[in-house]
């Protein structure tokens, strides 16, 4: 697995604070039939087994809520965890911890569904040189989220956003008056950062190899046809796999010898973890 480096805390801070204030909006209506006084302890476990991923996270919700408010986590994020198996206490007021629930378990049902499904992807491709990546397919405003929890899963990054890295498309092509124009006005323009050219036929696989690019997203190949493709780079390029690739086929991809399988619905079409909180008396 990957070293697990959170987003920074202000980044977390941000998820959170937002989350909270479209939950809360102008005040928490039910929390206020709890007397104020009245204090919980409260307990968080999994209705199902799942890689944990949004531990800092949820500490936020709380501490923002209520500094009186602790919470202490059992597990830590990428540990796998089993059905029905407390992973997490928190004690303190009661108003605050019961206004936190909803936008905690979110959090924390959220990441881990991520982490836990792109677990499923790595474990499947075992054995094989490829590695999985996610792509920028994110939901808006979580994008550091979600891929931390990528990272947590054992999967890994591809660039972050527009910013770090270069990744040239079909519409780039066309607008730079074609494949060898593109690669070396990016070359020219920003050489020192990575620079990736899509294909997607093997013309123009052709043409980006002459053109000495070293770094090629295969679009939409068959596994017949990744592998015709890897023959052809002979190690001169870093193949990464991307498009139609399901649980079912992606160790298939794996096997045609390709460096990366980048996969959108790791972050896109997200399963939630079952997770509840139950209060102890």
């Amino acid at each position: 697995m990957n070293n697990l480096i959170p987003p920074a805390a202000d980044k977390i801070s941000r998820d959170v604070s937002t989350a909270i204030a479209e939950d809360l909006g102008s005040g928490d209506l039910t929390s206020k039939l709890i007397k104020i006084e009245k204090s919980v302890h409260t307990k968080i476990i999994s209705r199902e087994p799942a890689i944990l991923c949004g531990t800092g996270w949820v500490t936020e919700v709380f501490k923002q809520l209520n500094l009186d408010i602790k919470v202490n986590f059992l597990k830590k994020d990428g540990d796998l965890i089993k059905s029905n198996e407390p992973i997490c206490n928190i004690t303190g007021p009661a108003r605050g911890i019961l206004t936190g629930e909803r936008v905690g378990l979110n959090f924390l049902q959220t990441l881990s569904g991520v982490a836990t499904k792109t677990n499923k992807y790595v474990n499947e491709i075992a054995g094989t040189k490829a590695k999985i990546y996610d792509t920028r397919k994110t939901i808006p405003g979580l994008r550091y989220a979600l891929k931390y929890s990528v990272s947590t899963g054992g999967g890994y990054n591809h660039r972050m956003g527009l910013f770090d890295g270069i990744l040239i498309k079909e519409n780039h092509i066309a607008a730079a008056g074609g494949i060898t124009s593109a690669l070396e006005q990016s070359s020219q323009a920003h050489g020192d950062c990575s620079i990736q050219i899509e294909v997607e036929n093997f013309n123009q696989l052709e043409e980006v190899l002459v053109a000495g690019g070293d770094f090629i997203l295969l679009d939409n190949f068959s596994v017949s046809d990744l592998k015709k493709c890897v023959s052809m780079c002979a190690g001169k390029a870093i193949l990464e796999a991307s498009g139609g690739i399901t649980f079912n086929n992606v160790r298939k991809v794996a096997q045609t010898g390709v460096d990366r399988i980048s996969i959108g619905s790791l972050t896109k079409d997200i399963v939630a973890i079952d997770f509840s909180m139950t209060t102890i008396e």
